[in-house]
């Protein structure tokens, strides 16, 4: 499979349907470096060429097939392809010769070469399941590790590029959908909330990023001394109670403003059906709302699924992949805004041949 077949379909995290309600995804991320080797940031190309052809070789010993991708020869447009799904870092992204990842077919799995850290292994699974993304970065790392000497100390644990990952290495992280907590204005108090036991609150694509689409990551932000399950059901405690606050939220939104939430939905729907120009930002904007609109049974048309799908199907690199041309900002806004018309129409129909 190539980066051309991947972006016509869509990872297993989404497309199994099984991210319904405030949780979208959950991802488990593993950060390693390979004894007697200089982290990347201070490596020289020959250092990093080198940590990249041994992974190559593990890579192909594999019996399961993945997708590899040296950032030495990927164009810019396929390396922000990966980084919408979710795939790599804006981090590696900007990386060259000596840099790339792998992509298991299904994207469940991905592996980070030479980005902050020699290694970096991802897992995503679909709603809160922690455990199992776990379980799919604890396997692939077990295989690399028998083939390469991770820098460990006996004392602090798997040693790190950031101080703040040494230890487990292991940042956990869920993704969620929280607009009931935002237009009843009560995301502040809870972010400082979370910030203070030991939480970080990111925006959809991570570190450096702002929330959009109402859509949250969770992570853990202490990586030394507690077991990967113990910050697993810490993060999972938290997540389960943020999804009962937002929860709470969406039942005192229809009780105490039902009308206005009917409104900012039908808005949505009518927008997204008709509009001829949209930016990324509006659209995200306009499928939250509709998302909760489904929540809320105010819509019934479409799927959570589909709406999660076009939250990265709109996404500029991936309308220029599937155009199969580079369109300018304007161009992409009118790209944009036509995909999201063929769909509420198909939707539409179908939903009157019913």
């Amino acid at each position: 499979m190539t980066l051309d077949d991947m972006v016509r379909r869509h990872g297993s995290w989404i497309s199994t349907g099984l991210g319904e309600g405030p949780a979208i995804s959950s991802r488990i991320r593993l950060a390693r470096n390979v004894e007697k080797y200089t982290f990347p940031g201070w490596a020289s190309e020959e250092e990093k060429c080198t940590i990249w052809d041994r992974t190559v070789e593990i890579f192909e010993s594999i019996k399961t097939p993945f997708i590899q991708l040296g950032m030495g020869e990927a164009s810019d447009l396929d390396k922000e392809i990966l980084f919408e799904r979710h795939l790599i870092s804006q981090d590696l992204a900007r990386k060259d010769v000596g840099c790339g990842v792998f992509v298991s077919p299904d994207e469940s799995l991905s592996v980070m070469v030479n980005e902050e850290d020699h290694i970096r292994i991802q897992s995503l699974q679909p709603g809160l399941n922690l455990m199992a993304a776990w379980k799919d970065a604890d396997q692939i790392d077990d295989q690399l590790e028998s083939n390469l000497t991770y820098a460990f100390s006996p004392k602090l644990g798997y040693l790190t590029s950031c101080p703040s990952n040494v230890g487990t290495g292991m940042r956990a992280s869920v993704m969620l959908h929280l607009p009931g907590l935002v237009f009843m204005e009560e995301m502040d108090p809870v972010i400082n909330g979370i910030s203070k036991i030991g939480l970080a609150v990111r925006g959809m694509w991570g570190e450096g990023t702002e929330a959009a689409g109402n859509m949250f990551q969770i992570s853990n932000q202490i990586t030394m001394g507690r077991r990967e399950d113990e910050i697993i059901a810490h993060l999972e405690q938290i997540v389960c109670e943020l999804i009962d606050h937002e929860n709470n939220a969406r039942l005192r939104l229809m009780n105490d403003r039902a009308p206005t939430i009917e409104d900012l939905v039908a808005r949505a729907r009518g927008i997204l059906s008709n509009a001829r120009l949209m930016t990324s930002a509006e659209a995200l904007n306009l499928l939250s709302t509709l998302r909760l609109g489904l929540d809320l049974g105010m819509v019934d048309q479409f799927s959570q699924r589909e709406i999660d799908m076009l939250f990265i199907a709109i996404q500029p690199a991936h309308l220029q992949k599937v155009n199969n041309k580079t369109l300018e900002p304007d161009d992409r806004d009118i790209v944009r805004a036509e995909m999201l018309r063929n769909f509420m129409e198909d939707r539409t129909k179908n939903n009157d041949l019913d």
